[in-house]
């Protein structure tokens, strides 16, 4: 184990699986305290569990990034366990539409602008004040190569990923001043328990992924915490307001 956030207190949400699963390993590997969220309580536990086995410290709590009352929750409990809130990996989210624009449903945007933008920006509301007791922070979203250009057939999801840069570029310009840095990452396709499922549906869907990437291949979990706690940590102290793109060059071409 490292120690690059000994004595620090780690929230993040969309913990249960995946880049959030990931990430809370990683923050917990390099000595912080660590907050799991998602409304997956299973895979929330799971991964609490994980960090344990490792040594590390770690508590679940239950919450719906939709719901501000739920969010003020999270952040209370935080701060009653571990007595503050240091980094904030904003990374709850959904993907949920392949329809062109015109045969979108109003259901269908509601839902994901709710949890990919409401929640993130509920998130943020919360944990600033926090962060403003003990001097400042680090907050990171989960934004999307989606985010940077177009997505045909994911226009909402797109929109929605737009709308979290915004949010953090906003905010980091808000609080520059205030030791709060807020920057988002841009992740191009995963190997995720979510891609594995929409690959199974539709095979042809895997190999149009991976034709994306120059790399050659999808990217791993793991390569997106790596770039989420660089992002938190002090060697990133001059870096606010960015989209940062981990995409294994499919923004290159």
């Amino acid at each position: 184990m490292t120690t690059g956030f000994s004595g620090k207190v780690a929230l993040v949400t969309g913990g249960a699986a995946g880049i959030g699963r990931a990430t809370a390993l990683a923050f917990a590997a390099a000595g912080a305290r660590v907050v799991v969220s998602d409304i997956d309580e299973k895979g929330g536990e799971v991964t609490v569990l994980a960090i344990k086995a490792a040594g590390g410290d770690a508590m679940f709590v239950a919450c719906d990034v939709s719901d501000s009352e739920a969010v003020a929750a999270l952040i209370r409990h935080t701060v009653d366990a571990y007595g503050r809130l240091d980094v904030a990996f904003n990374n709850a989210g959904i993907e949920i539409e392949h329809e062109r624009l015109a045969d979108g449903d109003l259901e269908t945007f509601d839902r994901i602008m709710d949890i990919n933008v409401k929640g993130v920006w509920l998130c943020m509301k919360h944990e600033i004040p926090e962060m403003l007791k003990h001097g400042g922070g680090a907050i990171v979203n989960t934004a999307s190569v989606a985010g940077l250009g177009a997505a045909p057939k994911m226009s909402i999801y797109s929109a929605s990923k737009h709308a979290v840069i915004g949010l953090t570029r906003s905010a980091a310009v808000e609080y520059a001043k205030k030791g709060i840095r807020v920057n988002a990452v841009c992740p191009a396709v995963i190997e995720t328990d979510m891609f594995r499922r929409a690959a199974e549906s539709d095979p042809r869907r895997a190999e149009m992924a991976v034709a994306m990437h120059p790399v050659g291949r999808l990217g791993q979990p793991e390569e997106i915490a790596a770039a989420v706690l660089y992002l938190c940590s002090e060697a990133a102290g001059f870096t606010t307001g960015i989209a940062l793109p981990v995409d294994g060059g499919s923004t290159a071409i």
